[in-house]
């Protein structure tokens, strides 16, 4: 087992998310508050519940990881060992108005939809619970990790006589399909990590303590780093799938096509051919 990549963690703006970038190009970013959305002080650990200046952190740190050009992959947890998130800080949303209450979530549809839109590969390291909001920010990462037998998921709102309105209606929708996600959020179930690996809402499932799981999504996400892997090729793939569902079948295989045709006139593109022709490892540089 490796150490943590060199990783150096510090925290933003708001001091409600952790930053850092391994020595082989990973992003981390860690959520870190307490229940009530403030920022945890020594010896505290977090439900990491957000607020908008949770929101603004995580908005600065993606754009830091998408602007820096030696990352290549982004991995979203949490603080401690009981929760990725519990959510939005109820005590926040009691106290504001229903119209910062609409531009809050307007705001969080935004930066979440950057993990989306970026073209490196977003991994969510779920270390415990994610529930309501919680669950929202892990649904709009490409592949998510959780740590077995730490926590549940699932969107309570129903029981606060809301919905989950930070993209929780439609990510969970899109994909779980309509019958089961519409039941989890009428219900307001929450269900363990290995039911939601039965429905794919997660893709594996790990053992170990939470600095082992750290360590562990770390190491499996060096394989998305260079030279391994290809990642202007990553994040062609990542275009394809994320656009493609939501375009007409024969649009979607013209964008293939377009995404394809940039790959085959990269450098990369030629080492990974030539490699394989020639029985050796590629050595990929991005380029």
């Amino acid at each position: 087992m490796s150490n943590l990549h060199g990783l150096v963690l510090e925290p933003m703006t708001n001091n409600l998310v952790n930053y850092g970038v391994t020595n082989n190009g990973i992003a981390v970013i860690e959520l870190s508050s307490n229940s009530a959305g403030a920022p945890l002080v020594e010896g505290e650990v977090g439900p990491n519940t957000y607020t908008h200046g949770m929101m603004c952190d995580i908005d600065q740190a993606i754009i830091k990881a998408r602007f820096n050009d030696d990352v290549t992959v982004i991995v979203l947890t949490g603080n401690g060992d009981k929760f990725f998130s519990a959510g939005a800080s109820i005590q926040m949303l009691n106290s504001v108005t229903p119209g910062f209450k609409y531009n809050f979530c307007l705001h969080a549809n935004e930066t979440l939809s950057r993990f989306e839109q970026t073209s490196k590969l977003v991994i969510c390291a779920m270390n415990g619970h994610a529930v309501g909001g919680g669950l929202e920010i892990a649904m709009a990462a490409d592949i998510r990790i959780a740590r077995k037998n730490s926590g549940k998921v699932g969107l309570p709102e129903i029981n606060l006589g809301v919905l989950a309105g930070t993209g929780g209606t439609a990510r969970l929708t899109r994909l779980i399909g309509k019958a089961k996600a519409l039941e989890i959020m009428v219900t307001g179930e929450l269900m363990s990590f290995e039911d939601a690996l039965g429905y794919n809402l997660i893709n594996h499932l790990w053992e170990g303590s939470a600095d082992e799981f750290r360590v562990n999504v770390l190491d499996w996400a060096s394989q998305f780093t260079l030279p391994n892997k290809a990642v202007k090729a990553v994040g062609n793939i990542k275009r394809s799938c994320q656009t493609g569902p939501e375009i007409p079948f024969e649009y979607h295989l013209a964008l293939e096509r377009e995404l394809q045709s940039a790959l085959f006139s990269s450098s990369d593109a030629k080492e990974g051919i030539a490699a394989y022709v020639e029985k050796r490892v590629p050595n990929f540089t991005g380029q």
